[in-house]
């Protein structure tokens, strides 16, 4: 089990950054996979930034060059640095953890965050 708490959403103009938090309950070591995912209204949800198993990333290609996932390992927590920001980015985000147990994978989701980009 695994709880996340995202937070760092909110309003911004198009062309501004914000950055988004989500803390673990457990040590992010123990987690196998870990990131970002956004829902906009009418649409699926859809990948956006995540850790793989070791250090590899994963961006969309939508958001290459604009957003940069990183983590910080003693506070148990992964950001998502989102520069440049387009009206389009509109959506609520959501972190998402994977752990492997007991050859099942189970996969965990944070309450969400409302981000708004205006034109």
């Amino acid at each position: 089990q695994v709880q996340l708490v995202e937070s760092g959403g909110g309003l911004v103009q198009a062309g501004g950054s914000l950055r988004l938090s989500c803390a673990s309950s457990r040590s992010i070591f123990t987690i196998n996979a870990m990131g970002w995912y956004r829902q906009a209204p009418g649409k699926q949800r859809e990948l956006v930034a995540t850790f793989n198993s070791g250090d590899s990333t994963n961006y969309a290609e939508s958001v290459k060059g604009r957003f940069a996932i990183s983590r910080d390992n003693a506070k148990n927590t992964v950001y998502l640095q989102m520069n440049s920001l387009k009206p389009e980015d509109t959506a609520v985000y959501y972190c998402k953890a994977d752990i492997v147990g007991h050859s099942t994978m189970y996969v965990f989701w944070g309450q969400g965050t409302q981000v708004t980009v205006s034109s």
